[in-house]
């Protein structure tokens, strides 16, 4: 059974985080570090039903017009 994880990173000052499907958070945190080597894998934790974007930053939110 796979199971979504959001896995946070920090790589030279800049900060992502990534979703990751897999069957634990070893195995998430694994794949990410695999995609980006260089990352520090800064958290994984289990991925928020509603997306983990509820309150986006405000330069990537879409403005209804």
């Amino acid at each position: 059974m796979t199971i979504r994880y959001m896995v946070g990173t920090s790589e030279s000052n800049r900060c992502l985080s990534v979703t990751v499907e897999a069957e634990d958070a070893l195995i998430a945190a694994l794949k990410v570090k695999h995609e980006y080597p260089g990352a520090m894998i800064t958290y994984v934790r289990k991925a928020n039903a509603r997306g983990d974007l509820r309150h986006p930053h405000p330069d990537v939110a879409e403005v209804d017009a």
